[in-house]
């Protein structure tokens, strides 16, 4: 039994029924807690947990989801490109936002962390928590944190972010579609553009852009920064 449970064939059914069923719930039931991937890593994590299966074994049958991950990147060009001229006259704003964004990324969670004691590795790892997964892994690495932390905060900022992002942006006095997803994007990379598709292809678009700068501004200035914030 416990063979069968860890097949890759079972493993990748599982990965899809459950957020399949988990898209359903939340259609159903709109509750801002019934929210797909949050459903699924609990789920997932639990059946690991319960029949003793490694994650080097699950990675190895999900392979086949995130090697389709990778071409599905593209599609998030598609409202890039349909929004392009009013993106471009927008560069001033958007540049001036993103920078800011940035720091205020890197800033906030390494310095959180510090103040709750944290070990430097740790401090470190924290530095790109809003910055898509793979870049956030390369540039962690870079500056000496430890790679499994930020793959777990990215999460947990992905996840903030669109379970409360749009609402908490809503409450207050964002209202403008660009800066709402340009907000999300940039604090809640893939996750925050997922949210921001629900909404808006214009939305998606800005979120799109709030995520590729984000990550190539936290690249280039974590470095600068590193030695001027005395961690």
């Amino acid at each position: 039994m416990a063979e069968l449970m860890q097949m890759p064939s079972v493993l990748l059914f599982l990965t899809l029924a459950v957020y399949g069923l988990a898209q359903i719930i939340r259609s159903r039931t709109g509750h801002i807690l019934c929210n797909p991937v949050l459903i699924s890593t609990v789920v997932l994590i639990a059946y690991l947990k319960l029949f003793g299966i490694a994650y080097e074994t699950y990675h190895e049958a999900a392979q086949f989801i995130d090697f389709w991950l990778k071409p599905a990147v593209v599609v998030l060009a598609v409202p890039l490109y349909q929004n392009w001229q009013k993106i471009r006259s927008q560069w001033m704003p958007i540049l001036v936002s993103q920078l800011a964004g940035s720091v205020t990324g890197i800033i906030t969670g390494m310095y959180f962390a510090k103040w709750l004691g944290a070990e430097r590795e740790v401090v470190l790892s924290l530095a790109s928590k809003s910055v898509t997964n793979p870049i956030a892994i390369e540039i962690t690495e870079s500056i000496g944190g430890l790679p499994p932390i930020t793959a777990a905060t990215v999460i947990i900022a992905g996840l903030v972010g669109q379970l409360a992002g749009y609402k908490m942006l809503k409450s207050g006095t964002v209202t403008m579609p660009s800066s709402i997803g340009m907000s999300l994007g940039t604090a809640s990379h893939a996750m925050g553009i997922a949210v921001s598709f629900e909404r808006s292809r214009r939305m998606a678009a800005y979120a799109s852009l709030g995520l590729v700068f984000n990550g190539i501004l936290t690249a280039v200035l974590m470095p600068l920064l590193l030695p001027i914030l005395n961690i």
